[in-house]
């Protein structure tokens, strides 16, 4: 019987290269360290390139129907309250069945693609199931995993490490994360506040501040009423207590948009930002995507969807080379394109995104406003514009090097 691909890490990268492969026939078993899918506040938003991968994966529906469809986001003047400027992915009509972005948190899309694997009688998700070492021999994989019958080893045919940025996968490979950490931390406070009195037009808002630039983001929520997160930088002085502390929390949502009365706060969240990208996303027989691979900061909406994008390519490559319609020296493809991708598409334009909110200086921001301007009054550079940040451009660069 042929061995499965081993996969270590049920989030969605995992899940949705387990379903890829197990579409093609091939049998796949998936590890999960925890004890279910993690709900905690964490990515939302799925780009036009990742809704089309999606929909060949049967999957696009469920999403649209578990969340909430964007075709614009904002960037605004935090101190004036004014719009600086709006990009609007209707442009993008004739290039995408998708011409917008769909906010789904990314447990819903790991469940709704766990609900799709169990069709398949040649699948496995098991969870409380933690990939501990690995050992790569000629012909095949083995895995060493703790659950909660004790210890056991597992031979695959290949190995998926979509295991997160602490990546045990990535550790046992020894290869470099390479890139840098910001200084200060991220703090997403969640609350069904709604915000929709000011800001219903649009749900996803940048707001540039030379002090304390914010985003504001909306999601369905579990019970589909929505919920709006507020994301602000941390002090690089402030401790997490400080941050995290009801009055600071408070304090900051009340500057930020005042009103009668505290924030309900259902959920806060505090947590380091990387820029980060593996020295190789593939070693012998094991290959790492998503978060494994490459980290970044979320301005953009880059790196869930870049990771879904890893495991539709490394699927198809896994797919032909185990089918016996091309060389095992295929699978070389997916390090040697990825990894490049990843700087030009996600590195690059959310250290960018970043870097515009944040400027001190006032000549440099009135510059980047002024030139956020001209492109979104141009409709051969707001389209241009478009294309590279919903990653349109990255699948057809991929597509042209094939």
């Amino acid at each position: 019987m042929e061995r499965s691909v081993l996969i270590a890490g049920g989030g969605p990268v995992g899940c949705i290269a387990a379903l890829a492969l197990a579409r093609q026939g091939i049998p796949v078993h998936v590890f999960e360290a925890e004890p279910r899918v993690n709900d905690s506040p964490r990515a939302a938003t799925t780009h036009a390139a990742t809704l089309e991968m999606l929909a060949e994966l049967g999957l696009v529906d469920e999403v649209i129907r578990r969340g909430l469809i964007e075709p614009k986001f904002r960037i605004w003047d935090r101190a004036s309250r004014e719009i600086i400027v709006e990009f609007d992915f209707g442009v993008l009509a004739n290039d995408t069945r998708f011409p917008y972005v769909v906010q789904c948190e990314q447990h819903k899309l790991a469940n709704v693609t766990i609900e799709r694997l169990r069709a398949f009688p040649h699948a496995g998700v098991e969870f409380s199931a933690r990939v501990t070492s690995l050992q790569q021999l000629d012909d095949r994989v083995e895995i060493a995993v703790e659950g909660a019958s004790g210890a056991r080893k597992i031979a695959g045919s290949y190995l998926i490490g979509a295991d997160g940025g602490r990546s045990t996968v990535r550790k046992a490979l020894a290869i470099a994360f390479e890139g840098f950490t910001h200084p200060e931390r991220f703090l997403v406070l969640t609350t069904p506040f709604s915000f929709d009195v000011e800001y219903a037009q649009c749900s996803r808002n940048y707001f540039s501040d030379p002090n304390e630039w914010c985003a504001l983001f909306k999601v369905t929520g579990d019970d589909g009423r929505g919920l709006w997160r507020v994301l602000f930088p941390t002090r690089v002085e402030e401790t997490d207590a400080q941050a995290l502390d009801a009055e600071a929390v408070q304090g900051r949502l009340q500057t930020f948009f005042p009103k009668r009365g505290a924030y309900p706060v259902v959920h806060s969240n505090l947590y380091h930002v990387h820029q980060r990208v593996a020295a190789s996303f593939g070693q012998g027989r094991v290959f790492l995507a998503g978060d494994s691979a490459h980290v970044n900061n979320p301005l953009g909406g880059l790196g869930l969807n870049f990771g879904i994008h890893d495991a539709v390519e490394l699927s198809t490559l896994l797919g032909r080379v185990l089918r016996r319609e091309a060389a095992a020296d295929t699978l070389d493809q997916y390090d040697r394109f990825r990894r490049p991708l990843n700087v030009e598409y996600v590195q690059q334009q959310t250290i960018a995104n970043k870097k515009r909110l944040e400027e001190k200086d006032p000549a440099l921001r009135a510059k980047s406003n002024e030139a956020l301007r001209a492109t979104a009054a141009d409709p051969a550079a707001h389209r241009a514009y478009l294309l590279r940040a919903s990653l349109i451009d990255s699948v057809r660069k991929r597509a042209a090097a094939a």
